[in-house]
């Protein structure tokens, strides 16, 4: 799998990253790579959210992608798959080129601005083939005249075919959406979003919110207790960056857009860390940003996530990586002498809630 990846990816680091993040995706919708010969670890298995998987694909990892990409994550070892941003009316997105990759840095800045198709009719075929964990990630359409309506009107469209839902209120990609993070409008925003999951029956998805990065340490607190307060489920940490340090890539320090991969794994991952102090352990997290080796996958759980998905990650490291982090998990559940990851969740979370980050410079 290495030496074939490694000639694929010498071919899609040859290309523009936005038409060779697609042409990757229909490679791993092909069959292109090998996929996993064997079951994983049982020690691996979790049920979070109330939401369990097949055994040979339980190892709390996750991939948000097309419906195409999803269906390929899921063959290749995932865990679970969400698909989107997805709004409630179809649109472009931005302009291209709206995709910026440093092989240096193991770093993208995007700024997409939700494209997508809208429609529920594919997504039900996908949860029917996978047979398994599909979320969906909503958004707000970008000249929406009401934003709370449009995640309200995600919930009714995708309710029949999410798993569960996560809000998505921090992409830097879509003017004004991160100002929905503001405790007064955030709790206003759950409310409804949550009157709108009791129209789906006697029991709907449940209900994820995800954060940026950036938000100020003075106001986690609150934003986490308004989380909390409104009976969501879990907290998705983290979207991407507005910030540039860690960057040494002078093309993608001046592009606008969030950015992801390497260089946002400490900011990411303390902030995991804090907003895990504060619920104390008690609302499951996902560990999201730079996870790009089986190392920074154990950081995560080791800073309060229960699960983690994977992005840039895999832009760079291909396939194997999925194998190599789970590899990891099992060698540090055997140093625990453990049975399970539910010991190695959030034991290290006080030392990275107290790592030292660069200001935010943007």
């Amino acid at each position: 799998m290495s030496a074939l990846f490694g000639l694929g990816q010498t071919l899609l680091l040859a290309l523009d990253p936005e038409r060779a993040h697609d042409l990757a995706l229909k490679t791993l919708e092909l069959g292109v790579y090998p996929r996993p010969s064997r079951a994983d670890d049982a020690r691996l298995r979790q049920i979070v959210l109330g939401l369990d998987r097949p055994q040979s694909d339980r190892h709390g990892a996750g991939l948000r992608q097309g419906r195409a990409g999803a269906a390929a994550a899921a063959r290749y070892g995932f865990g679970f798959v969400e698909v989107g941003t997805l709004t409630p009316r179809a649109q472009s997105g931005n302009p291209r080129p709206r995709v910026f990759r440093s092989h240096a840095d193991r770093a993208i800045v995007n700024r997409l601005g939700f494209n997508n198709e809208a429609r529920t009719r594919p997504l039900k075929r996908l949860r029917t083939k996978l047979d398994g964990i599909v979320g969906v990630n909503l958004g707000a359409n970008r000249d929406s005249s009401d934003r709370i309506a449009d995640y309200v009107k995600g919930i009714a469209q995708m309710g029949p075919v999410a798993s569960y839902f996560t809000v998505n209120i921090s992409s830097p990609n879509t003017p004004g959406l991160r100002d929905l993070q503001a405790p007064r409008k955030l709790g206003e925003l759950l409310d409804k979003v949550q009157e709108a999951r009791k129209g789906l029956g006697d029991n709907p998805p449940p209900l994820l919110v995800k954060l940026a990065p950036d938000l100020a340490d003075a106001d986690l607190p609150e934003v986490v207790r308004v989380i909390g307060d409104s009976g969501a489920d879990g907290i998705v940490i983290s979207n991407t960056t507005l910030a540039r340090d860690g960057l040494s890539d002078e093309t993608l320090i001046r592009e606008t857009g969030g950015l992801s991969g390497r260089p946002l794994f400490d900011r990411a991952t303390r902030m995991l860390a804090r907003v895990y102090q504060i619920t104390e352990g008690r609302l499951p997290l996902i560990g999201v940003g730079g996870i790009d080796s089986g190392e920074t996958a154990l950081a995560k759980i080791e800073a309060g996530a229960s699960l983690i998905q994977l992005y840039t990650g895999l832009v760079f490291e291909g396939p194997g990586l999925i194998g190599r982090i789970k590899r990891t998990l099992v060698a540090a559940i055997d140093d625990a002498k453990a049975n399970t990851l539910a010991p190695l969740i959030g034991r290290r979370a006080d030392e990275w809630a107290e790592k030292q980050l660069p200001e935010l410079v943007v």
